[in-house]
């Protein structure tokens, strides 16, 4: 079957090398006159499918897809049409990519390689046909539609050019990368043709596209101005042919000037900031630190009804007196040092008859062993004496607390 498919290709393209002359004629004429060429050559071209006769009273005509592809090879920017049905190419891709995913199911592997070509020819097709939409689009735009000659029909392509780009963003919005990724599934091939290599290209071809829509209604408004401007002295010119005579009136001469004549523009434009314009960036900027600096210039000075002078003098020495309290502790450690047996905080209070509660005096107690530097705390163990807590289990109430000489 391939060598069939490219035999007749062959043929088909010397066919278009030998009928070059008839073949471009059909093309810049629209038809073939058939009185001027041989009809043998006509019958083949015919035959092949490279002319065609729209009707039985018609003249031969070049087919839709030769005139496309001498259209592309010419670069011809008269009759190059815009393909904007994306939902067509859509569903083929959905089709194909069912078909390979079926074929490689049933290890059908030549079904399977032969669907994965068309689907490849099939995407690529379809971006290189958006991104040749898009050349179209901006040959229209650069040379201003001047294949037309009036600003009519100026206006009438740009509308069509609008209707095109929204047909095709519309067209695009419809391809859902989350449902072809589920196509696509873990299979490469599909991956790299569905989501990586056809998401890259539509989102460039959508940003282009929204840029070539602002140029398009740029144009348009610019084409619109023109065409007031001449219906306006078009108007003008009717006037002065149907009134040959007519001469305009000395306004200055008169008392009361019409309103049409008396609209002149201010000597003096308002002042306004313009922070678009980048040369006044230097002047906004000096305004901007002169509102948030401080100034402190315009301030009365304070000034001394004496005079007083300063002297330095050395830093006299003052001493910070001990805690009552943490001196009884040091006390409790040294008693406990000298008697060199095991001794109750509780008992040593009452026993001492300190003045400080047993909270207190036990929290001092704990504080101070734990405060004794580590080389000095070695020497010393402090047991807390005390119960669980009836209700909340994992808490223990210190009651009292016994140290002696490790």
């Amino acid at each position: 079957m391939n060598s069939n498919l490219h035999q007749a290709g062959v043929k088909l393209l010397k066919q278009l090398g030998r009928h070059a002359d008839v073949i471009m004629d059909a093309y810049l004429s629209g038809s073939v006159n058939e009185s001027t060429h041989d009809s043998g050559v006509i019958e083949k071209l015919k035959k092949s499918g490279i002319l065609w006769r729209p009707e039985p009273d018609q003249e031969l005509r070049l087919k839709r897809s030769v005139r496309a592809l001498l259209e592309e090879g010419l670069s011809d920017e008269r009759n190059r049409q815009i393909d904007s049905n994306v939902g067509s190419a859509l569903a083929t891709i959905k089709t194909l990519a069912d078909h390979y995913k079926e074929a490689r199911h049933n290890v059908d592997y030549g079904a399977a390689e032969a669907y994965l070509s068309d689907l490849s020819e099939h995407v690529y097709s379809f971006t290189d046909s958006l991104r040749y939409s898009i050349r179209v689009l901006w040959g229209r735009i650069n040379n201003e539609f001047g294949y037309v000659g009036t600003i009519n029909a100026k206006i009438r392509e740009n509308e069509l050019a609008q209707s095109q780009v929204t047909e095709l963003l519309n067209g695009l919005e419809m391809f859902q990368f989350s449902e072809l990724g589920e196509i696509a599934g873990d299979i490469r091939e599909l991956r790299r043709l569905l989501i990586t290599s056809l998401q890259e290209t539509l989102s460039q071809c959508t940003q282009e596209l929204s840029v070539v829509q602002g140029r398009l209604f740029e144009l348009l408004g610019r084409f619109r101005q023109i065409q007031g401007r001449t219906r306006l002295l078009k108007g003008w010119l009717l006037h002065t042919d149907l009134h040959p005579d007519y001469q305009p009136d000395n306004h200055v001469a008169h008392n009361n000037i019409p309103n049409l004549f008396n609209c002149a523009d201010a000597m003096l434009a308002p002042a306004h900031v313009d922070v678009t314009n980048s040369q006044h960036e230097l002047e906004l900027m000096q305004m901007v630190a002169q509102i948030k600096a401080i100034s402190r210039d315009d301030k009365p000075t304070t000034i001394r009804e004496t005079d007083v002078t300063f002297e330095m003098s050395a830093v006299e020495d003052f001493d910070v007196p001990d805690n009552p309290l943490k001196l009884a502790v040091d006390e409790y450690f040294c008693a406990v040092i000298d008697s060199g047996l095991r001794q109750s905080a509780l008992e040593y209070l009452q026993n001492n008859q300190l003045e400080w509660d047993s909270e207190s005096w036990l929290y001092q107690v704990i504080g101070g062993y734990e405060a004794l530097p580590i080389e000095h705390k070695q020497y010393f163990e402090l047991e807390p004496i005390g119960k669980p807590h009836p209700v909340y289990s994992g808490n223990f109430i210190v009651t009292d607390v016994e140290l002696w000489l490790a």
